[in-house]
């Protein structure tokens, strides 16, 4: 009976892709921000045109009741050399994904993809910021290089040529890396281009000294040693930023790469979700990102295997869910996405089981849509 039953929403679901409106009746509803109960939600050309626990329209409805809707993902920090990879993000309920380092000349026609939809929107950082034979200088593709503070007008606008959407630098100590004088002269005058600018790092120190000279956000955490509860207070109250710690990737290379023992890896797993849950309970956002394909991770479902690690880090759910959707939204300034409230584009996204009470539950999507529009699943068709 219930295959039976999951069929006939399948069905209608399918037929709603072309319809210009729907209504999703009677159900748990996490909008980006807080959760709600026996509620339904409007869609109208592409847009939530409203949400209520009653709305009376002439359209085609699916009722919701004992299922879970919430907004469409965003993987934080990626790497996508190809159009497939926001085939497979998509796919997964990953609807939007933010690169870190990428061929700029390759990327326009990934991003050109974002009002397609059966394609994550592609969001880029072009060409990191990086030091002669730096780490980024290592994949085989050109990539500029700063040696002093000075070289930071030419390689911001460089990028803002490009039409990046946000600046990324790297500090990493196990090869050449930029001065902190130079980082933040990047980060000066991305700002003065009106551009997050965000650093990868993985040592604590280097981690305080960015966040102390204005970075937006770390796309790494770091993995030496704890940092000072004194400097974690300060940083939490002098400075507004976000931290995305990519725990899956960073435990994978300890197996994968530096041939850590089991014994180690999981010493350095209880390291690193012991420093999240301080970063959270200082108040800082925590953001959802994997890097891949760094260490084999997918562009798609292995999100959710991040999820899973932030909420055994000792994140609430609701929190970790707002990682991954409102969170970078709001960080990264992504316009009218991230949440489904009145006004905002209809990226959804509806789960057999409720991921708030089991975070393991984010596996039971069953329809994803796009600015309104119905995703092709491979394991739907």
């Amino acid at each position: 009976m219930k295959s039976i039953i999951n069929l006939i929403l399948f069905l209608c679901i399918g037929y709603i892709n072309a319809q210009e409106s729907f209504i999703i009746k009677d159900v748990t509803l996490f909008d980006g921000e807080k959760l709600s109960n026996k509620t339904s939600v409007l869609v109208e050309n592409g847009k939530v045109s409203k949400v209520s626990d009653k709305i009376q329209k002439n359209t085609t409805v699916i009722d919701g009741t004992g299922k879970f809707l919430m907004p469409g993902m965003t993987n934080a920090h990626v790497h996508a050399w190809g159009v497939l990879a926001l085939v497979q993000a998509a796919q997964a309920g990953v609807l939007n994904l933010l690169d870190m380092h990428g061929v700029e000349p390759y990327q326009s026609k990934m991003k050109s993809m974002r009002d397609s939809t059966d394609y994550a929107r592609f969001y880029v950082a072009g060409y990191a910021a990086t030091a002669p034979e730096g780490h980024g200088t290592q994949y085989g593709f050109p990539t500029p290089t700063l040696t002093k503070p000075e070289d930071a007008v030419k390689f911001v606008q460089d990028r803002v040529d490009a039409k990046v959407d946000h600046i990324k630098i790297i500090v990493e100590p196990w090869k050449p890396t930029l001065s902190h004088e130079t980082v933040k002269a990047i980060i000066e005058e991305g700002h003065k281009k009106e551009k997050k600018v965000v650093v990868h790092v993985s040592k604590m120190e280097d981690g305080y000294q960015v966040i102390n000279n204005n970075a937006d956000g770390l796309v790494h955490i770091w993995s030496d040693k704890p940092m000072p509860e004194e400097k974690l207070k300060e940083l939490a109250k002098d400075r507004s930023f976000f931290v995305i710690p990519t725990l899956l990737v960073n435990i994978l290379v300890q197996k994968l790469y530096r041939k850590k023992t089991e014994e180690q890896v999981a010493e350095i797993e209880k390291f690193l979700k012991n420093e999240v849950k301080r970063l959270y309970e200082a108040g800082v956002p925590i953001l959802t990102g994997t890097d891949p394909p760094n260490a084999n991770i997918n562009h798609g479902s292995d999100l959710y295997k991040e999820l899973i690690l932030l909420s055994e880090s000792g994140i609430p759910n609701l929190d970790v869910l707002k990682g991954a959707t409102s969170h970078p939204a709001d960080c990264f300034k992504l316009d009218k996405l991230g949440y489904i409230k009145e006004g905002y584009i209809a990226d959804m996204l509806l789960l057999d089981k409720n991921p708030i009470k089991d975070i393991n539950n984010i596996e039971t999507i069953t329809a994803i849509w796009k600015a309104g529009k119905q995703v092709k699943q491979k394991n739907k068709q």
